[in-house]
């Protein structure tokens, strides 16, 4: 006889909502914890005041919504991986320097497109 315990599966939508806890944690977790994602958040909520202030189209809105998202994501994901990085080898590494440096040039592009997105939405409302 085997010792394994037979469990039943969960159903799929109750799985879905604990990924949304699991999911929702880790977003409050970054905005408590993550100084970098406090940034970005508060960027994110000028611009969106800025959006409505400035009246900007539902094209111009799709595009922020999109940016301030994939920001937020590079972040988050940057963050993560330091986190992997550091608990793997707590001391320097050049290797873990690297990848640290690498997920930090990501988050670095997503800026700079954001930057010029903004300019692209913003600078002809002046």
């Amino acid at each position: 006889t085997s010792k394994l315990k037979m469990t039943k599966k969960e159903p799929f939508i109750i799985n879905r909502i604990k990924s949304l806890g699991f999911a929702l944690k880790g977003a409050l977790l970054l905005l408590k914890n993550e100084a970098s994602i406090q940034v970005q958040a508060s960027i994110a909520v000028l611009v969106t005041f800025a959006g409505f202030y400035f009246e900007i189209s539902a094209i111009e809105w799709m595009v922020q919504l999109l940016v301030i998202a994939v920001v937020i994501s590079a972040e988050a994901l940057n963050s993560a991986i330091e986190e992997i990085a550091d608990f793997i080898h707590p001391e320097y590494h050049k290797k873990i320097g690297y990848t640290k440096d690498i997920a930090a040039g990501a988050v670095f592009f997503a800026g700079i497109a954001g930057i010029i997105i903004a300019g692209i939405i913003y600078i002809p409302k002046f």
